[in-house]
Order: C-alpha cells, then structure tokens, then sequence
C-alpha cells in the first residue's frame, strides 16, 4: 500500500510516521508514504501559491496550477492504473473503519490532497475526479491531521502491519477498559483492584462480561 500525499507541509508528518507501528510498517516495507509539496510545482520565482479568492471573503485559496501538476506527477509515478483519489473536506463522506477497509481491498495506490488556507481552487476536482472525505464534523487548520489519521486507520487493514492480525479491535470484543499488573493497586490509601471475572479463567464469562460494558 503506498500513499501518496498532495501537502504544503511534509515534515508535518515525520513525527507521527517516524515513530511505533507505523515506522515498522515503512522499514519492513508493508506500506510506504510518499510527499508531493504543490510549492515545487509553482512556476513563480519565490514558490508562491496562493491568491485571493474570487468573489472577496477573507484568507487565501491555493491555485490549481501547482496542485494540478503535483497530482499529474504522482500519476506517473503511481503503478495502479486508476489509483484512488481523495480530496480532504469537513463535507465529504464520514470516513469510517468500513471505508479504510475496502480501499485495502480495491486501491494499491492512494492519493490524499490536502488543503490549507480556505482551500484548494475547485478546478482541480473537476480535473482529477476523487472522492469527497472528512475525518469528522469539524474544521481543521490544514489536512495534513487528517491524513495522518487516515494512514494509520487504514495501515492496520493491511496485513502484517500489526504483527497479530487478530489485535484489530474491530475484529473482536474490545473493552474499554483494560487491566494489567499488579492485581491491586494503591494509591493515596485507597485500593483498586482488578475485576474479579478477569482473572477467573472463564472464557465465556469474560467474553459476556467485555460485552456488557461496551456502549451501545
């Protein structure tokens, strides 16, 4: 599974993939992340790509030049011959585990266009048909947040990147809370102790018990 991602900001992903599982997942080759910054695409003098928008309003709208020719790019370089396409906005579609799955299952190859500023220039949707995602019903300052939470949600669909395939929670009975040693633990004089059925041996009972406490 390669990402490709369409940002002004790439090194704001090096901490998040440059650390745990994800990091393990680029060094054993299980996925790989590559960067195309719309500022090295710019024919301006100074990498300028931005202006005011049409119409007035506040901000800055990033031209579609620069994002038209980074896309353009990364198609040549793509090996999918029709790679998945997503544009970033708080109206696309709700992104879910459902939807990170069947991109494993159909695209080799994902493209994911981040904006910034009040946005990227309309056109370029025109040009390159892609679909329509948001994270959440929220506004962020940039899509670089997003994409990185769509890597990782999608990265643990690929097998091997988490080692187990079984530890996708989504898979199984996953309880909110989850204990480990000591059995009890003391703090400013009081006690808490791990709940009994959990160290019955009582599959079934455990089982039941996970499932009682997950929300409905």
């Amino acid at each position: 599974m390669t990402f490709h991602i369409i940002t002004l900001f790439p090194n704001a992903f090096d901490s998040y993939l440059g650390e745990s599982i994800l990091k393990r997942a680029i060094e054993d080759k299980k996925i790989k992340v590559q960067f195309y910054n719309p500022r090295d695409f710019s024919e301006k003098k100074f990498r300028h790509i931005d202006r005011p928008p049409y119409g007035g309003g506040p901000g800055m709208v990033i031209q579609a030049e620069p994002v038209i020719r980074a896309v353009a790019s990364c198609k040549l370089e793509v090996k999918s011959k029709k790679p998945k396409i997503i544009w970033l906005t708080p109206s696309g579609k709700q992104f879910t585990n459902e939807s990170a799955k069947k991109l494993v299952s159909k695209s080799k190859d994902i493209i994911i266009i981040c904006g910034r500023y009040e946005g990227i220039d309309a056109r370029v949707k025109k040009v390159f048909k892609g679909e329509e995602v948001s994270v959440g019903p929220f506004i962020l300052t940039g899509g670089e947040l997003p994409a990185m939470l769509m890597i990782d949600v999608i990265s643990r669909q690929v097998e091997g990147v988490l080692g187990d395939f079984n530890s996708l929670e989504e898979s199984r009975t996953a309880n909110p809370n989850v204990y480990t040693r000591p059995e009890v633990l003391e703090y400013k004089g009081k006690k808490y102790r791990v709940p009994k059925i959990l160290l019955s041996g009582h599959r079934a009972k455990i089982e039941a018990w996970k499932q009682s406490k997950i929300k409905k």
